[in-house]
């Protein structure tokens, strides 16, 4: 964290939110899920989750702004609408290639950014949690959040002149240990940490509280409750 006349001064963040396109984003959520006509709900869902992301993200005070790493043009479109900004995934690398390829994005522009990696499926996020996870993250060169499962990750932030050297995906808690990176033990950050894979992460999701898109697609979906 930086200082000012021995003050902290907390970070501003720049954020990136990989996503898929849509049409293979999500494939664990299976049944119960309805279709509409004949379209799976899936994809919809993804998008719905995205959307109340970004729109948490960028009501978060620690967040100066935050770009969204997708060749989807339906999201792209959405996405931006909600003031990401969004670089198209040249690379084609897959997750951490999309996410390095964000972090030199920003980079390019400001090469002393504050850089956290965030998941695009956390449709129950709140600013204010997420604001407590960067402000702590902020005390260490490389730090992570880890997902509810206790196996992946959620959020992997690197302070100004480190590089990101993102390893999501499956059990990515212990490689970014590994790699060096600070496990931030926060309590009270729950929204964070749950991110969306399966039908009852989706539950556990709702029962936290869901963004509004993603609340009206759980409406709409067969496990909402009557």
């Amino acid at each position: 964290m930086r200082t000012d006349n021995g003050r902290p001064v907390p970070l501003a963040w720049s954020l990136v939110i990989p996503l898929k396109p849509l049409a293979l984003a999500k494939s664990r959520l299976v049944e119960p899920l309805p279709v509409q006509g004949t379209a799976p709900l899936r994809p919809t869902l993804a998008l719905a989750f995205a959307q109340d992301t970004v729109a948490a993200v960028a009501a978060c005070p620690a967040v100066r702004d935050v770009v969204v790493v997708t060749d989807d043009e339906l999201a792209a479109r959405e996405l931006a609408a909600l003031g990401a900004r969004i670089v198209r995934d040249e690379p084609g690398t897959g997750l951490n290639g999309a996410l390095a390829h964000g972090e030199q994005a920003i980079r390019a522009d400001r090469p002393r950014a504050a850089i956290a990696a965030l998941n695009a499926d956390l449709p129950a996020l709140r600013p204010a949690e997420l604001t407590a996870v960067l402000d702590h993250a902020a005390q260490f060169p490389r730090a992570f959040l880890a997902d509810a499962a206790g196996i992946g990750t959620t959020l992997l932030a690197a302070a100004p002149g480190t590089e990101l050297a993102p390893a999501f995906g499956g059990a990515s808690r212990a490689r970014h240990t590994a790699s060096g990176a600070v496990e931030l033990a926060l309590a009270g950050v729950d929204s964070v940490r749950q991110d969306v894979d399966t039908w009852e992460d989706l539950r556990t999701a709702h029962r936290l509280g869901l963004g509004p898109r993603s609340a009206e697609m759980f409406r709409r979906s067969a496990g909402s409750p009557a």
